[in-house]
């Protein structure tokens, strides 16, 4: 089991950052993802970062604007 954003969902082996997100059906373009409360680097290396089991992953929405 991993949480994002609070929420506890199921973990399987070699599940990534993208894995979650597509999960948790988040596809807006400018995000930012925290595993453990470490950063995730670019967008391109969350289909190849992978997420333990147990870990706690947090997603938020850049959101621009004036």
């Amino acid at each position: 089991m991993i949480k994002v954003n609070g929420e506890e969902i199921p973990w399987r082996n070699g599940m990534t950052v993208q894995d979650v997100l597509d999960a948790k059906s988040f596809t807006f373009r400018m995000i930012s993802v925290w595993i453990n409360e470490n950063p995730v680097g670019r967008r391109e290396n969350y289909s190849s970062t992978l997420v333990p089991d147990g870990a706690s992953v947090d997603v938020v929405h850049m959101i621009s604007g004036g």
